[in-house]
């Protein structure tokens, strides 16, 4: 079986850090990605995807994620089950295993998780 993932596209907040009661660290980014392909009206569409970056690669990218950030993210694909108002649902996001940021310039730096 394979899940991997792969998104390039520009942060749409900044990232949201969180420590767990077990003492992990967790943060969340929204990634916008845009489609290949225009819709009927000859546009683009975009899709907002939220990925969770977990212990180390969490601290590594703290002092660079940013709105508007630019970023290559490889990844596996993740659900769970969300109860919202009595009624459960199945939501995916993307736990994020390598982050590589990419500039206007030829310039990127790459982070990895090493516990992965």
């Amino acid at each position: 079986m394979l899940n991997q993932v792969v998104l390039v596209g520009r942060l749409t907040k900044d990232l949201e850090t969180h420590i767990l009661e077990d003492g992990r660290k967790v943060s969340t980014i929204y990634v916008a990605v845009q489609r290949p392909y225009k819709n009927v009206d000859g546009n683009y569409d975009t899709d907002f995807v939220k990925c969770s970056v977990w212990e180390g690669l969490s601290t590594l990218i703290e002092p660079y994620c940013q709105k508007g950030t630019m970023i290559a993210l490889k990844g596996r694909i993740q659900s769970y089950k969300k109860e919202i108002q009595e009624k459960s649902y199945t939501m995916i996001e993307v736990v994020a295993e390598r982050i590589s940021y990419l500039k206007d310039t030829k310039e990127t730096v790459e982070t990895e998780d090493k516990n992965t």
